[in-house]
């Protein structure tokens, strides 16, 4: 029923200038309308990972786009690190809102995905109707994420054949059948380790977000959502970001993966957000045509 409820699902493409030429990068579009949101998924997560997020806003009347930045999901993928860095990818999520026509857009993401729509709202504010923070990546996480970053990046660069070799075995796997999260490991897998390197080079020697002062200058509404008992995303990181960005709300998930196991609450949470940002505008929409 919600799936038939939506306006519109389909796939698309944009194209982006980059180092080596145009590159190719490829977005679902759910619902329809003028109410825009835009959905980035962690580092090296195919955007498959918000379609259930993206298909319950749509069927609130949002029209929502999930992007795969370059080096992520069907997206072209060159295998040179000053390709990627969270700028990059920020600028990416502009030229997607260029391409749809699209003025201003809640734009959130997921871990390093969170720090990409920061890096919106630092690069483009008049952009930004409103930012969705789902578990941040800054300064209490630098180590558990190099924790597990850094060795993806010296296998991928020196051990190619060790990635090539689990590609490769993964690759045949019925996707079909498996549960969702499998899928989700799957086809984030399913990468070549030259671009994965080179994603994970460019990011991790680029800025990783707005400093600390750039946050604080903020003023678009923001919900920053914190995971509990997750190293790789401490709530401390949350709490910092809710508490430098003027009048931003803090979210406590009440169980570990609250979000993907028992989705109803964040969800309304979610939801109410995203309308009340996009409310507004329409407002000023019929205003102006009566």
């Amino acid at each position: 029923m919600g799936r038939a409820a939506l306006a519109s699902e389909q796939v698309g493409q944009v194209f982006v200038e980059g180092r080596r030429g145009r590159d190719r990068l490829e977005f679902t579009e759910y619902g329809a309308g003028d109410a825009w949101v835009v959905l980035v998924p962690p580092l090296l997560v195919p955007r498959r990972v918000h379609d259930r997020t993206a298909r319950m806003l749509a069927s609130s009347g949002l029209h929502v786009l999930v992007l795969d930045p370059l080096g992520h999901g069907r997206s072209d993928k060159p295998a040179d690190p000053l390709s990627y860095s969270v700028t990059a990818f920020a600028d990416q999520v502009v030229a997607l809102l260029d391409h749809v026509g699209a003025a201003r857009a809640v734009v959130g993401g997921s871990s390093i995905g969170a720090n990409v729509a920061l890096e919106v709202a630092a690069r483009a504010p008049e952009r930004v109707a409103g930012l969705l923070l789902d578990g941040p990546v800054l300064e209490n996480a630098l180590g558990a994420q190099l924790s597990v970053l850094t060795p993806v990046l010296t296998t991928a660069r020196f051990a190619p054949f060790a990635l090539s070799a689990l590609r490769l075995v993964t690759r045949p796997l019925p996707h079909r059948l498996a549960p969702e999260w499998v899928r989700l490991v799957l086809e984030t897998l399913d990468t070549r380790p030259g671009p994965v390197a080179a994603v994970v080079h460019g990011v991790l020697f680029g800025r990783f977000a707005p400093s600390s002062a750039e946050r604080a200058a903020m003023t678009v509404p923001t919900l920053v959502l914190s995971r509990t008992a997750d190293p790789f995303h401490p709530v401390g990181d949350a709490e910092t970001v809710a508490g430098e960005i003027p009048g931003a709300v803090l979210e406590r998930t009440e169980v570990p993966l609250e979000w993907r196991r028992r989705p109803e609450r964040l969800d309304l949470v979610v939801t109410r957000f995203a309308l009340a940002c996009v409310r507004p505008a329409r407002r000023g929409r019929r205003t102006r045509s009566s």
